[in-house]
């Protein structure tokens, strides 16, 4: 029975260590959510729509495009300043989200932007310094390759002017 030396035991870990690595199948991924910064809502305005914009980058390292089939988006109350109709933890439901492209090629990155309805109510009766509300943006993500779920990086202040 021959023994194996310090050099091949070396050189078979790392050969099993590059094996275990190469052998890892690619997998379709979304991350680095941004949203808009801020949003002035307008004094009196009572459920005042508008629109965010977001944007996500989506990486296809697989041999199959990736279809985007659902997007939905909600709203979590992460801090405020001043008075705020709403307590932190509180969530908004913004529904279904719009966005392009809705395939991501085969091996192929590219950028999501995403646009999701929301809203804001501003008391013009309250004479008081600046407040505001931050909200976490998290989208939920049917794709052809899973289900994903993404928070924004940054957060969406809402200001009461």
């Amino acid at each position: 029975m021959r023994r194996a030396t310090p050099h091949a035991i070396a050189a078979m870990a790392a050969l099993a260590i590059v094996s275990a690595c190469s052998s890892g199948t690619p997998t379709f991924s979304l991350g680095n959510e941004v949203v808009d910064a801020t949003f002035a809502c307008p004094p009196g305005s009572d459920n005042a729509q508008y629109t965010l914009n977001a944007s996500l980058e989506a990486h296809n390292p697989t041999s199959k495009d990736v279809t985007i089939e659902a997007m939905t988006a909600q709203l979590k109350l992460q801090a405020t300043k001043g008075p705020w109709l709403q307590k932190i933890g509180d969530s908004y439901d913004a529904g279904t989200a719009t966005f392009t492209p809705a395939t991501v090629r085969a091996g192929a990155s590219t950028s999501i932007k995403v646009t999701i309805a929301s809203a804001c109510t501003s008391d013009k009766s309250i004479i008081a310094p600046l407040s505001y509300g931050e909200y976490a943006v998290t989208l939920r993500i049917t794709t052809s390759s899973g289900s994903f779920l993404v928070t924004s990086q940054n957060r969406h202040r809402i200001v009461a002017t």
